[in-house]
Parts: C-alpha cells; sequence; structure tokens
C-alpha cells in the first residue's frame, strides 16, 4: 500500500514539474507579445493549461499522501480533461499555422512576406481593422523598426551590408516597403523610388512612408511579418506542449494502474483475483 501511494504521489510529483515548461512556453509568448508579435491574448491558453496541471499535481500529490481518495478522483478526472484539451490546443495551434512562409529574394539574405501566402482563422483575425489598430500601434511603440538600425563607422550601414542582414518577419515587413516596388535604400528608415515608370501591383508600394511614425506599419506585409513571426513562435512553444502532452497521457495510464491496484489492496483482494472471485461462497469453488 506504501509503495503505491509512493509511486502515486511520485507521479503527480513528475507532472508538477511537467508544468513548469508549458507556464514557461506561456510566459515567454507573453513576452514575446509584449515586445516584437503583439498577440496578447494567445498566451493565456497555455498559461491556463499550465497553471491548471500545476494546481491538480499538487491535489493529486496531496491525496497520495494523505490516502484521499476524493482527491485522487479528482486528479484522474481533470488530468484526463486537461490531456483532451491540451490534445485540441496542439492541434488548433499547427492547423492556425499551417500555411505562410517567407519568399525568397534575388540578392537579399532576407525574405519578404505577402498576406495572401496565409489563410484560416488567425490570418483574419490579425488582419481585420479592429485587431490591426492595436496590433499596428503596438509595434509601433515597441520601436521594433528603431532598434534595427544598425551604425557603422559613425555612418549608418551601406545597402550591401543591409541586403545581407537576416531580418526578422516583422522588422522585413512593417520596416521596410517590399523589395518588388523596387525603392532604393538611403538608410534602414528612408527609401526612395527610383523609378515612377515601374508598375508594381501591391498597393503596398503606395502605403510606405518614410515618416517614422507610418513606415509600412498599414501594409500587408506587415500584417504578413506579424503571422510570421506568431507561426514560428507557436510551433516552438507547440513542440513542448507535445513532448509534455506524451509524457502526461504515459503518467497519468501508471497513475490509474496505481489507482486501481491501490483500491484493489483497499479492499483486501490479493493480486490477480478478481471482485467477483472474492465474492463466491466457498462451497462452490473447486
Amino acid at each position: 500500500m506504501r509503495t503505491t501511494n509512493h509511486l502515486i504521489g511520485m507521479l503527480n510529483f513528475l507532472t508538477f514539474l511537467l508544468s513548469i515548461p508549458i507556464l514557461g512556453g506561456g510566459i515567454w509568448l507573453s513576452t514575446r507579445a509584449n515586445n516584437t508579435d503583439c498577440m496578447r491574448f494567445l498566451q493565456w491558453p497555455v498559461i491556463v493549461i499550465g497553471v491548471a496541471i500545476m494546481i491538480v499535481s499538487l491535489a493529486g500529490f496531496a491525496g497520495a499522501c494523505y490516502r484521499n481518495t476524493f482527491l485522487m478522483y479528482l486528479y484522474l478526472w481533470v488530468m484526463f480533461l486537461i490531456i483532451v484539451v491540451l490534445t485540441g490546443f496542439v492541434i488548433f495551434a499547427y492547423v492556425v499555422t499551417d500555411k505562410g512562409s517567407g519568399r525568397s529574394v534575388p540578392n537579399r539574405a532576407y525574405k519578404d512576406y505577402y498576406l495572401p501566402d496565409y489563410s484560416g482563422w488567425l490570418k483574419d483575425r490579425v488582419a481585420s481593422d479592429e485587431y490591426w489598430r492595436k496590433i499596428s500601434s503596438c509595434i509601433r511603440d515597441s520601436d521594433a523598426c528603431s532598434k534595427s538600425g544598425r551604425v557603422v563607422g559613425g555612418y549608418p550601414e551601406s545597402a550591401e551590408m543591409y541586403y545581407l542582414r537576416k531580418l526578422s518577419p516583422i522588422e522585413s515587413g512593417c520596416c521596410k516597403p517590399p523589395s518588388e516596388c523596387g525603392f532604393a535604400y538611403v538608410n534602414e528608415s528612408t527609401w526612395n523610388p527610383v523609378s515612377s515608370g515601374i508598375v508594381v501591383n501591391n498597393r503596398d508600394c503606395i502605403r510606405w512612408s518614410n515618416d517614422q511614425e507610418q513606415r509600412c506599419y498599414n501594409c500587408n506585409s506587415c500584417k504578413a511579418g506579424v503571422l510570421a513571426s506568431l507561426r514560428k513562435s507557436w510551433r516552438k512553444v507547440s513542440v513542448i506542449n507535445i513532448v509534455v502532452l506524451i509524457i502526461l497521457v504515459i503518467v497519468y495510464a501508471v497513475a490509474c494502474a496505481a489507482f486501481r491496484n491501490n483500491k484493489r489492496m483497499d479492499n483486501d483482494e490479493p493480486y490477480g483475483e478478481t471482485r467477483m472471485e472474492k465474492s463466491r461462497p466457498s462451497w462452490i469453488r473447486f
């Protein structure tokens, strides 16, 4: 009996430890939301799941230590629900970030980002006027573009050096005009049109402004850059969630087996003997 309780207690302590990377992933997404991605509501499901696992694990640990059947039942049922929710969240995260990536640009180390390359719920959410006003304001306030500037020998870096940089999706989509617009690089915040005769079917070319408060914050390329950044962040957290989910399922299966064994010992049932066999009168046994 004591060994079984110790096993259940150890398993609950393990699930408590597993909640830490999930909670850490949610906090990391929160810092990304405040500093880079600017989608503040996305980190809360991860944080809630991490906190729920932590609380339920403590309940299961207490139930194992004090042999409280109610707490153990609560632990098993709630942990089952958490596994279902976490599975759904992992699937949802991969579905909404399934499509979209940057396009390579000739003679450039960075990529350009286009909104039509993305689709689904996340794109509709980001591109909607209601959310985009908040997101673009957040990007502007975070000084993401100003922080990307570099000075070499007291002067802004040359065009050749800038073209060799691997810009982040937001730096590429929001802080410069799309490459196909044919603007000439002056510095990281100033781009001038080369020829008015160039015809490009991209409205972002006329949305670009050298005004530091405008830049390309209203461009579709900026929205695509945010989507690309979100996709990258969510994929990193999803990898952690998948690993934790696999371990949780294994721990849950072992905990169920240990709990059943605990109940069998409480009922004084010998191992391998079912309750039906135990209840047979002795006179019908052979």
